[in-house]
């Protein structure tokens, strides 16, 4: 997939309340028909599906679903939020969005566990006059109406930076081994993500060693294949790039095993666990996406469709194959290392208004006073 223009037009975000469920009275009884919903009363209590690709990333739960569910109820009280997780199933989630639009969804929000798979999912949402918002993750298919997600090339390339960056102030020579430890093959955002990282690993004068597409984002896979590396490199291996940080903690749990290491590794989602590994030393740096206004952008989009509205995207991005340009939103990733956790995700309050605490437990209270995180 390739990004055929990207505008700097920020993503408007709105203070949200955490809740989830079914939601009740609408604040705005708005106006004309069509996309999915027959009537100003339809719009208003409008049912709207939302679904989500695995609980193995900790962020689908703890983030995404609360946020989103919580501007659908801002934006209209009297709307209804259907939400279904596939738990790294594509054909449960094929199940998941063919139960949503018998019950009489007027919008989906589909973040797809596959991308191409969800694609029947688009033309059967179509048939019945049901737009659909890939949220996260494109979906290859020309009907789509919108793509909301981050710049995913960019996330690649913020990892690889980083690593080879730290690799080069730590003085490790030029033509040291890394392992690439890549997301899903079934996820486009892996395919995006893995891009924009080779746009720079190939050029860092550092050695791939190995590289590994990680099924379904599992942790325990990624970490019987690092295991293996391990076995066969050894102290050859010098850092790893690791696409997310679910997987790197399979990667860091294989170090651990082996007594090796520990070497820079990357991650991404900014996941507690994740940002406790970089304080502890045990992860380099994470990519962080502010998932708040990436959930509150496809809510408001989502209830303007249920409307009858509009909105006008800031870029379009091309399916996969090429075949069609998606109108589409994309925020901007942040690196983040120790150095900058108090400035991105604890200001953000992550976690919560509460994040410095979750992160500072009793474990990690020394290295929160090091890098003043409060």
């Amino acid at each position: 997939m390739k990004i055929a223009t990207l505008s700097k037009a920020a993503v408007a975000a709105a203070a949200v309340v955490l809740t989830a469920g079914a939601l009740t009275a609408c604040s705005n009884g708005a106006g004309s028909t069509g996309s999915g919903s027959g009537s100003s009363s339809d719009a208003a209590h409008a049912k709207i599906g939302l679904l989500l690709p695995d609980a193995v990333t900790a962020r689908y739960a703890s983030a995404d679903k609360p946020f989103f569910t919580a501007e659908v109820k801002k934006l209209c009280s009297g709307c209804t939020v259907l939400y279904a997780n596939a738990t790294g199933d594509a054909s449960k989630q094929q199940q998941q969005a063919e139960s949503m639009l018998t019950q009489g969804v007027s919008v989906l929000v589909l973040d797809p566990f596959d991308g191409e798979a969800a694609a029947s999912v688009v033309s059967e949402a179509k048939a019945k006059n049901v737009p659909v918002i890939a949220y996260d993750r494109l979906i290859d298919s020309p009907d789509l109406d919108y793509y909301i997600s981050f710049d995913n090339e960019k996330v690649g390339q913020l990892q690889a930076q980083a690593l080879v960056k730290r690799l080069k102030d730590t003085g490790v020579p030029s033509g040291s081994g890394i392992l690439q430890v890549d997301g899903s093959p079934t996820d486009n955002n892996a395919t995006q993500f893995k891009e924009g990282a080779d746009s720079v690993l190939k050029t860092s004068g550092y050695k791939i060693l190995a590289e590994y597409q990680v099924p379904g984002w599992d942790p325990a896979k990624a970490q019987d294949w690092v295991s293996g590396q391990i076995t066969k490199f050894g102290d050859k291996i010098k850092g790893i790039y690791d696409a997310n940080d679910s997987t790197a903690s399979g990667a860091i749990a294989a170090e651990q095993a082996a007594g090796f290491g520990p070497v820079p590794i990357t991650g991404q989602d900014a996941e507690l666990t994740g940002i406790q590994n970089i304080l502890a030393g045990k992860q380099y740096m994470t990519v962080y996406k502010a998932i708040k206004p990436e959930a509150q952008q496809a809510a408001q989009l989502a209830v303007d469709l249920a409307k009858g509205k509009k909105d006008k995207a800031s870029t379009t991005v091309k399916t996969q194959n090429g075949n069609a340009s998606i109108p589409s939103f994309l925020l901007k990733p942040v690196a983040v290392t120790a150095e900058n956790v108090e400035s991105t995700v604890v200001k953000d309050e992550f976690y919560g208004a509460d994040s410095a605490s979750k992160i500072c437990t009793a474990q990690f209270k020394a290295a929160c006073q090091k890098y003043g995180i409060k």
